[in-house]
């Protein structure tokens, strides 16, 4: 396998957690600023959020930041998002005027993933994670936008052009990430294939904002399986 990133020790772990904070902090003070002052629609602004603070993986994985972390920093995201919902923390965030606990199961969706694979095989933890952020978030956008197929399931609002959209950037995901990771190509395409169909059935089917528990830790879980049976 290729090694992606550096060693956890080579790095202080002030100046990664540092970076780590410093990258969520513009994420949320720019959707906030968007929604109170220049009127941004609020599912826009969760979406920005939604995707922005997601890709913080990317840094954690880089910078080797420990695993303790990644679970610490959960566990404090699902209880301010779960305060969130009788407090106005964070209105750019949660006011989209329908029930859902989806930003607490995306950040228990970070946390599982991080204590099931973060220190064996960190990859998969990234791959259902920006799933979730970028599939999951760009779907959402490109249905609201350009949507003009729409479909109900399970007396959700769905579109043919957002599913189209999570299907794809799936695919795109997962091809980036187990690239990274060393998988030969002789099994890249056919893995990333399964990963972003049942990444779009779980969006799909999903109610109550559980698509952001079932789509990154379904997606990373079946890439594992998958890839721990091809190499058996």
């Amino acid at each position: 396998m290729l090694e992606f990133g550096i060693a956890p020790n080579t790095t202080p772990l002030w100046f990664s957690s540092g970076l780590v904070l410093v990258w969520l902090g513009v994420v949320l003070a720019a959707a906030e600023g968007l929604y109170r002052y220049r009127h941004l629609n609020p599912e826009f602004s969760r979406k920005i959020v939604h995707i922005g603070t997601g890709n913080v993986i990317l840094i954690a994985w880089g910078l080797g930041i420990p695993a303790w972390i990644g679970i610490a920093a959960a566990i404090l995201a699902g209880l301010a998002a779960l305060l969130s919902y009788w407090l106005p923390l964070l209105p750019g965030v949660n006011s989209v005027g329908r029930q859902s606990l989806g930003t607490f199961f995306y950040a228990v969706s970070i946390g599982v993933l991080i204590a099931g694979f973060w220190e064996s095989a960190p990859y998969y933890t990234v791959l259902g994670i920006l799933i979730m952020t970028w599939g999951d978030g760009c779907a959402a956008l490109v249905g609201m936008q350009f949507g003009q197929h729409p479909y109900r399931v399970l007396g959700m609002n769905k579109s043919l052009e957002g599913t189209a959209a999570m299907f794809i950037i799936s695919y795109l995901i997962s091809q980036f990430v187990l690239l990274a990771s060393g998988t030969p190509w002789t099994e890249l395409v056919f893995v990333s294939l399964l990963v972003a169909a049942t990444a779009t059935l779980l969006e799909s089917f999903s109610t109550f904002g559980l698509d952001n528990l079932t789509v990154p830790v379904g997606s990373a879980t079946l890439a594992f399986y998958i890839q721990s049976f091809w190499v058996s």
